[in-house]
């Protein structure tokens, strides 16, 4: 439930190979009962044809519901700071943001080998309404200055790329902390600082445009397999941006 909160929307097989260690009538057991409870909902989608699949490939995906979620934040599972969420929001959406999880799961290994620790995720939702109040409070206090200078203040007090006039907003944002060495009065010292790391997923259904400002926001990028040769053959001119695409 704290990953299905964490994540909005989760494949079940990624829960049955992270969580339940590839038993999948764990997992189903648990489903069960959690929709019985009116806790989760599940759903099967259809998987989008990339010229290779003849056959159409379904899956399953998982999300909270609004009593999950109450029930999820009443208990002492949610680290400080994690919003959580619950709802298939956007249908049309759903094989794209199932894919966020696996994304961020990668990236949180690296993170954690490296020394970070107290992982948060905030999706693309959190972010932009953030971005969204301090561009309204920002309008407010001065309406006659120029949009283009109070975007590009907010995106650098966010920490976010600013291209073309707009501000590039990731699908998600890991927050964590990182352990820094110093040295006071002759002794070593530990101090937490605080850093995150940017995370995308790119699709077929990016256009040009679209991908080249996504890789070039300088976040970390992710794609499947199976919209990699799509990707490839929009931006092919840029072998750069391609090489910086990781694997899901």
């Amino acid at each position: 439930m704290l990953e299905l909160g964490r994540f909005r929307v989760v494949r079940t097989a990624d829960l049955s190979n992270d969580i339940y260690d590839g038993k999948h009538r764990q997992l189903d057991a648990d489903l069960r009962y959690l929709r019985s409870q009116g806790l989760v909902e599940t759903r099967d989608i259809n998987l989008r044809r990339d010229g290779v699949r003849r056959n159409i490939e379904r899956i399953e995906v998982a999300t909270l519901t609004r009593d999950g979620r109450a029930y999820l934040n009443r208990t002492r599972e949610v680290p400080p700071g994690q919003s959580t969420y619950y709802g298939f929001v956007k249908p049309r959406e759903l094989e794209h943001d199932s894919l966020i999880y696996r994304a961020c799961r990668d990236a949180s290994r690296r993170i954690e080998q490296d020394g970070g620790s107290n992982l948060r995720v905030k999706l693309d939702f959190e972010l932009k309404a953030e971005v969204q109040k301090d561009i309204y409070r920002a309008r407010k206090e001065d309406p006659k200055r120029e949009m283009a200078d109070i975007k590009k203040e907010v995106a650098e007090k966010h920490e976010l790329p600013f291209i073309h006039g707009g501000i590039q907003i990731p699908d998600a944002r890991i927050e964590f902390d990182r352990n820094e060495d110093r040295k006071v009065d002759d002794r070593d010292q530990g101090s937490r600082s605080g850093g995150h790391e940017d995370i995308e997923v790119l699709t077929a259904a990016y256009h040009a445009g679209h991908l080249r400002a996504k890789v070039q926001a300088g976040f970390h990028n992710y794609a499947t397999s199976a919209d990699r040769a799509s990707i490839t053959a929009r931006i092919e001119d840029d072998h750069g941006l391609i090489e910086g695409i990781l694997d899901l």
